[in-house]
C-alpha cells in the first residue's frame, strides 16, 4: 500500500509541475522525472500484488454515501505493473517531446488508469472508469485548434467511450441491486438466476469490449490515437485498452465466477474477429499512427481469443488448459504493451522530426535518424510475431493452448478451435507484411517528402524512452519463463488449481526457448547482419574504385518516384481480399483546352474505408440527423405546445408507475 499511495502521490506532483509554465524545459523535464518514479514505484507495487503481497483499504470519506474501496489482489497487480512501466517509458520520452497542451492531464491520466485496476467497489470502480475516460478525452483534444480533425476524433472518442460506461454502468449497478452491496467482495458471494447473469455478463462485455477497440466497437481507436499527442497516444495504446481486457476478466471470471459456454464462445468470436479485420486494415493503412490504432485492434483480438477459450475450458470442466489459455493471453497483453509502447514513441518521434505521419511521403531515415530506426525495427519484429520478438512467444504459447484442447474440447471446442487456430495463423502472417510495409517503406529507400529529407535524429530523452520500451520487449523475448510464475498468481485469483497452471506454463515456455531458443535466433541474426554488412561494405568499396558505370538502359540513377510507396506495397493484399475490403477509387482525367484528344493530367484516388463503418455506423448516424431535423418542428416557439409537453410527459410517468406499483 505504501509504494502504491507513494505512485499517486507522484502523479498528482507531477501534475502539479505540469501547471507550472515559468521554467520552461526544466520544468517540464521535472513533472517527467516525477511521473517517471510515479510509474516505477506502480510497477513495483503491482509487482507485489501479482506475488501475493495484496492489500486493502476503505476510505469511507473520499466519495459520498459509499466511500472509496480499495484493494490490489494479482489480477489488478498485474494491471497496475503494465500500466507503470508504460508510464515510465512514456514520461521519460514525454521530456524531450515538444510541449503541448494538456501535459497537465496526463499525470492525473495515469492515476486514473491505476486506481481502475484496484478499485473494490462499484462506485469506486466507475468513478475512476469516468475520470480515466474524461482525462482520455481531453488529451485527444489537446491539438484541436491546430487540426480541426482532432475535433471529429474526439467527438467520435467521447461518444463512444460514453455509450460503453452506459452498458457497464447498467450490468454493475445490476449486479450491485441484486446482490445487496456494491462491494466486489459482496458481488461475488450473491446468488443470481442465470437470465441475471447473462444480462449483466452482455451489458458490461458491451463496455469494456468498447475501451479495449474490439469489432464493431473500434471505430474511435483509429482515429484518436492518430490525433493525440505521442507520449498520451503511447498511453492509450500500451496501458488504457488493456483495461477493457481486465473489465472482462474481472467481471466475467471472478464476480461472476465463470459462466456457460456460449459467453465465452461470443468473446472468442469477437476476438477473432477483431484480429483479422484490425490486422487487415492496418496492412491497407498509409498513416503510420492509424496503422498502429488498427494493430492494437488486432492484438486485442489476440487477447480475447486467450480469455474466451479460457472462459469456455473452464465452463468445460478443463481448468489446466483454461489456465494455460488465459496465461497466453495475459502474456500477450504484457508482450503488446512493451511493443506498441515502442511502436508509438518511434512513430512520434518520425512525426516530430518530419511534419507527417504519411508513409508515402517518408523513407530515407534511416540515414538521418539511425537510432529511432533501429528501435522501430525492434518494435516492428516483435509486433509481426516473429523470434526473435516477445510477440512471437504468447502466440505460440496461445496457439499451443488450443491446438491442445482439439482431443478432449467436444463438439463445440472441435468446430471452434480450428477456426481459432486458422484466425491466429492469418492474422501473424498479414502482421509481417504490414510491419515490413512500415518500416520498408518508412524507413528505408530515399527520401520521398521535404520533411523526410529534412528529418534529423529525435532529443536524447525520447530516444532514452524508446530504448527502454525495446529493452523491456528484449527482455520478454529472452526471458519468456521469468514471467510465468507472477501470471500464474494473477490467473490462479480467477482459475483453480493455480499451482498445476503455474507448472503447465512453466514447463511449455521451457520447451518454446529450448526449441526455438529466442536467444540462439537473436545470436544469429546479430551474427548474420554483422557478417552482410562487413560483404556490403566490401563491395561497395570494390565498386568505388572503378571508374566504369554500369549499363542503366540510359535511365539514370533509381529515384523516389520509382520506389514502393505504402499504396503499391499493399495494393497485392488489397486484391486478395477485395471482398472483404471493398476499396474505393475515382480517376479525373483533365484534357488540354486546344484538343480533346491530348490528355494534360490524369488524377487516380484511391482509399480502402473502414466497412464497419460504413455499414453500421453511418446508416445510424444518417437516420439520427433525419430524425433531429424533424424534431426541430417540435420546438415552433408555442408556449401552449410546450406546456402541453410537460403534461403529456408528467401523465405518462403517472400511468407507468401506477402499474409498476
Amino acid at each position: 500500500m505504501t509504494v502504491y499511495a507513494w505512485a499517486l502521490g507522484l502523479c498528482l506532483a507531477s501534475a502539479l509541475l505540469g501547471l507550472v509554465r515559468g521554467p520552461g524545459a526544466f520544468g517540464r523535464a521535472a513533472a517527467g522525472v516525477v511521473l517517471a518514479a510515479a510509474g516505477g514505484c506502480a510497477a513495483v507495487a503491482g509487482c507485489q500484488a501479482m506475488l501475493g503481497h495484496g492489500w486493502s483499504a476503505w476510505l469511507p470519506w473520499l466519495l459520498p454515501l459509499s466511500g472509496v474501496r480499495l484493494a490490489l489482489d494479482p489480477v489488478g497487480g498485474l494491471f497496475t505493473a503494465i500500466t507503470g512501466a508504460v508510464t515510465l517509458c512514456a514520461a521519460v520520452y514525454g521530456i524531450g517531446h515538444r510541449p503541448g497542451r494538456g501535459r497537465a492531464v496526463v499525470p492525473l491520466f495515469v492515476a486514473a488508469m491505476l486506481l481502475v485496476p484496484a478499485a473494490a467497489g462499484v462506485s469506486t470502480f466507475l468513478a475512476c472508469w469516468e475520470l480515466m475516460a474524461v482525462t482520455s478525452l481531453i488529451l485527444v483534444l489537446a491539438e484541436h485548434r491546430e487540426r480541426p480533425e482532432v475535433a471529429r476524433a474526439g467527438l467520435w472518442y467521447g461518444v463512444m467511450t460514453q455509450l460503453g460506461l452506459v452498458g457497464i454502468l447498467c450490468g454493475l449497478c445490476y449486479l450491485a441491486a441484486e446482490a445487496g452491496g456494491e462491494s466486489f467482495d459482496q458481488l461475488r458471494a450473491a446468488t443470481l438466476s442465470p437470465a441475471e447473469r447473462n444480462v449483466i455478463f452482455l451489458a458490461t462485455l458491451l463496455g469494456f469490449a468498447s475501451k479495449a477497440g474490439i469489432v464493431p466497437l473500434h471505430v474511435w481507436l483509429p482515429r484518436a490515437y492518430p490525433e493525440a499527442p505521442s507520449p498520451a497516444a503511447t498511453l492509450m495504446s500500451g496501458a488504457m485498452v488493456n483495461l477493457g481486457v481486465y473489465g472482462i476478466v474481472r467481471v466475467g471470471l471472478d464476480l461472476l465466477r465463470g459462466g456457460p459456454g456460449w459467453w465465452w464462445w461470443i468473446v472468442l468470436a469477437l476476438g477473432a474477429l477483431s484480429a483479422l479485420y484490425g490486422v487487415l486494415q492496418a496492412a491497407m493503412a498509409t498513416d503510420v499512427k492509424r496503422l498502429l490504432g488498427y494493430s492494437s485492434t488486432e492484438n486485442m483480438g489476440l487477447v480475447l481469443i486467450g480469455v474466451g477459450a479460457a472462459g469456455f475450458f473452464a465452463a468445460d470442466g478443463a481448468t489446466l488448459l483454461a489456465g494455460l489459455a488465459l496465461t497466453a493471453g495475459l502474456l500477450h497483453v504484457v508482450n503488446h504493451a512493451a511493443f506498441k509502447t515502442l511502436l508509438f514513441q518511434a512513430a512520434g518521434s518520425v512525426q516530430q522530426a518530419t511534419g507527417t505521419r504519411d508513409l508515402d511521403a517518408l523513407g530515407g531515415l534511416r540515414t538521418s535518424m539511425p537510432y529511432t530506426t533501429m528501435l522501430f525495427a525492434v518494435g516492428a519484429i516483435c509486433a509481426s510475431a516473429l523470434p526473435p520478438g516477445n510477440g512471437f512467444v504468447s502466440e505460440w504459447l496461445l496457439l499451443q493452448s488450443l491446438i491442445h484442447a482439439l482431443p478432449s474440447s467436444g463438439v463445440a471446442g472441435a468446430v471452434t478451435m480450428p477456426l481459432a487456430v486458422g484466425a491466429i495463423a492469418l492474422s501473424a502472417g498479414l502482421a509481417v507484411a504490414t510491419f515490413v510495409k512500415a518500416f520498408g517503406v518508412g524507413f528505408l529507400a530515399r527520401p520521398r517528402g521535404a520533411g523526410a529529407e529534412r528529418a534529423v535524429e529525435s532529443p536524447r530523452p525520447m530516444v532514452w524512452g524508446m530504448a527502454l520500451a525495446a529493452a523491456a520487449c528484449l527482455f520478454l523475448a529472452l526471458n519468456p519463463t521469468l514471467v510465468a510464475p507472477a501470471l500464474a498468481g494473477a490467473v490462479g485469483r480467477v482459475i483453480p488449481e493455480e499451482g498445476a497452471v503455474a507448472g503447465e506454463v512453466t514447463m511449455r515456455l521451457t520447451r518454446i526457448t529450448a526449441s526455438i531458443s529466442p536467444l540462439l535466433i537473436a545470436f544469429t541474426l546479430c551474427c548474420s547482419v554483422a557478417v552482410l554488412a562487413l560483404l556490403v561494405r566490401l563491395v561497395a568499396g570494390r565498386r568505388q574504385r572503378r571508374t566504369a558505370r554500369m549499363w542503366d538502359c540510359g535511365a539514370g540513377p533509381m529515384s523516389a518516384r520509382t520506389e514502393y510507396t505504402a499504396t503499391s506495397f499493399a495494393e497485392p493484399l488489397q486484391r486478395v481480399f477485395v471482398d472483404a475490403l471493398q476499396p474505393e477509387s475515382a480517376i479525373d482525367v483533365v484534357a488540354v483546352e486546344e484538343s480533346g484528344y491530348l490528355v494534360e493530367h490524369v488524377d487516380f484516388r484511391s482509399r480502402v474505408p473502414d466497412r464497419v463503418e460504413r455499414r453500421l455506423y453511418e446508416p445510424v448516424l444518417a437516420a439520427v440527423t433525419a430524425l433531429g431535423q424533424r424534431a426541430r418542428r417540435l420546438a415552433d416557439g408555442s408556449v401552449h405546445r410546450y406546456l402541453s409537453y410537460g403534461f403529456y410527459a408528467l401523465t405518462g410517468a403517472l400511468i407507468v408507475l401506477a402499474v409498476i406499483s
